[in-house]
Formats: structure tokens, C-alpha cells, sequence
């Protein structure tokens, strides 16, 4: 079958790992479904992937399917989309705490193919009121919105948020999501591009990368990592919150913990979200008329571009592709 994949790891050279081409068709296991895939969104954990990097212990067997995203229809013609977090067969509760959890091309094949099998429970039956496309980009940028503002950051309405960032995909995700939601919405950006974007999505007020804030904020998403925490951390008022949902410049950094500690700020990390989560959230955005903001929409033939904007930081909104 068709399928985009990671043929090997090259940290510093993930493009040179990328293969467009045909990958045996998946074996569906007992107690799984069969999907077939129309539509998939890409992801910066598709880099992660084509670079090698996991936050599990036992390393990556490639080849690899890419792609954590996606929906399209079951055997049976059921039209769904995808949750892509799975975990311990016996596990229950939320799982992201599940100590097995994982999500698609980590342990087991992506969504970036004709075909991808799943268990039975991430096949979410696609409701009323939202396309396959919108439902497509949900899974795991816009996951990891939802539940970072709406589990993790302690926000009312009428509160103001930080949005570090203001172009990618998780970025587009938090502005939409916290305007809907009531939230005061400020973001950063390092260019005017991207100002224009957050500002066009709901964004009251948008700063550039690091700059001084006229008042602090109650809460910060900060999904840049290195680059920004120091900022977010003085950004904060004393007793808020920044939740840390990525790493897109570096996974070590350096900070002053006084300002943490006499500023009582709370430091959370938070990752992908619930199977309620995302059957919430999707109930969330009909209800609002919420579109997710797709920069590019692309056939997987012509993938290689897409990745290669993603590696060079230049993508706006959701990049989907479709089969």
C-alpha cells in the first residue's frame, strides 16, 4: 500500500530519512479495525520521528509509518477520526498517565498510509457538524490545546493567556480555542506574518518573541521550549501557571528558579489528552463553529514540501494531506 515513512533516523538530517512509497498492508488483530485513511494532518512529532527521538524507553524500529493524525471510514463505510493515544491492554483511567501510552509511529504504524489499524476505542464515529478535513488536524496539536487550557492551565473567562508562538499548529489551535472559550488572548510571534495570523484568529493583543509585557498574565501555553520559558516565567503574575506543552527549541534549558519561587508559579506539563478530552473537544468546536486554521492542504504524494516547510519553520496553521 502506499505510505510516507521514516526509512531510518538522521538527527541532524531528518529530510534524508523521509520515504514516499509502498509498505506492506497492515495485519488487523483481534479486538482491532481497519481504517482507511482520506485524510491526515502533519505534525512536529513527525520530525521527532524521522530524527530518532521518543520519550520511551526502547528506540524506534524502522522502517516507520509516519503520521499521528488522521480520519477516513471503516470497512463498513463508518465515517471517524482518530484518537491517537493507545496504552496497556488492561489499563484504565486517563491515559495519558497510562505508563504504556504511546501514540501512532512510536510503537506501531502511522497514519500517513491507505490503511492504519487501531483498537476498536480510537475509531471516534465522526458526529454531526464537522468534515473529515477539520476532524483530521484534531488529534494531537489541537488535543494537547484543549486539554493544556482547559484541564492544566486553571484559566476563567475574563483571564488573560499567554500564547507563545502564534503560527504553528498548536499555536492556531490555542488562540481559536481560548477566544472561544472567553479568555483574554495575547500572543507572541517572531514575525509579521505571523501577527497577522493570530490577530485574523481572535488574538487581542500580539507581541513579538520575548518582548516585555504592559501586565502580566494569568496563565501561559508555551509549547516553544528553550527560547521562551525564562519569558513566560516573568510573564506570569504571582500564583499562575505555565504549562508546557512542547519543546520546538530544545528539550534543556537553563532558568532562574527564583522568580518561580517568590512568584509561587506553577510549572505543568501537559501532553496530547483524554479520549473524553477529544470527543469534548470536538463537541466543543461544533458548538462554537470553530474551523481549525489549515495553512496547506496537499496530497501525500506531494508530502516531501510539507516536511520540509515544517523542518525550515515555515508553516501557518495545520499542514493536512489527503489520499
Amino acid at each position: 500500500m502506499f505510505a510516507i515513512y521514516a526509512a531510518h533516523s538522521s538527527m541532524d538530517d531528518p529530510l534524508s530519512a523521509l520515504r514516499i512509497g509502498d509498505q506492506p498492508e497492515p495485519i488487523i488483530p483481534k479486538g482491532f479495525v481497519r481504517v482507511r485513511v482520506t485524510h491526515a494532518s502533519l505534525n512536529r512529532h513527525d520530525l521527532f520521528t524521522l530524527r530518532g527521538i521518543t520519550a520511551h524507553a526502547e528506540p524506534i524500529k524502522f522502517p516507520m509509518i509516519l503520521g499521528n493524525d488522521g480520519a477516513g471510514t471503516l470497512d463498513d463505510g463508518t465515517p471517524i477520526v482518530i484518537y491517537p493515544v493507545l496504552g496497556g491492554e488492561f489499563w484504565r483511567g486517563d491515559e495519558t498517565c497510562d505508563p504504556d501510552w504511546h501514540i501512532f509511529s512510536e510503537k506501531v504504524a502511522g497514519t500517513f498510509a491507505d490503511y492504519v489499524v487501531m483498537p476498536a476505542r480510537n475509531a471516534i464515529p465522526l458526529p454531526p457538524g464537522i468534515s473529515a478535513a477539520d476532524a483530521s488536524v484534531l488529534g494531537t496539536a489541537w488535543l494537547t490545546a484543549y486539554r493544556a487550557l482547559f484541564t492544566k492551565s486553571n484559566l476563567r473567562p475574563g483571564q488573560r493567556l499567554l500564547v507563545q508562538g502564534a503560527s504553528g499548529g498548536m499555536s492556531t489551535a490555542l488562540i481559536q480555542l481560548g477566544r472561544a472559550a472567553g479568555f483574554e488572548v495575547w500572543a507572541t510571534s517572531r514575525n509579521a506574518k505571523g501577527k497577522a495570523l493570530a490577530m485574523k484568529l481572535g488574538a487581542h493583543q500580539v507581541f513579538d518573541a520575548n518582548e516585555p509585557l504592559p501586565q502580566k498574565v494569568d496563565a501561559v501555553v508555551d509549547s516553544i521550549g528553550a527560547a521562551s520559558l525564562t519569558h513566560s516565567i516573568v510573564s506570569t503574575v504571582r500564583g499562575g501557571t505555565v504549562v508546557i506543552t512542547g519543546v520546538t527549541t530544545g528539550m534543556n534549558v537553563n532558568i532562574a528558579l527564583l522568580p518561580v519561587l517568590s512568584g509561587q508559579v506553577n510549572l505543568r506539563g501537559s501532553i496530547m489528552g483524554t479520549r473524553d478530552d477529544m470527543e469534548n473537544m470536538i463537541h466543543f468546536l461544533v458548538h462554537q463553529g470553530l474551523k481549525p486554521e489549515v495553512g496547506q492542504i496537499l496530497p501525500m504524494e506531494q508530502a516531501a514540501s510539507a516536511f520540509r516547510n515544517m523542518w525550515n519553520g515555515e508553516t501557518h496553521g495545520k499542514t493536512l494531506f489527503t489520499r
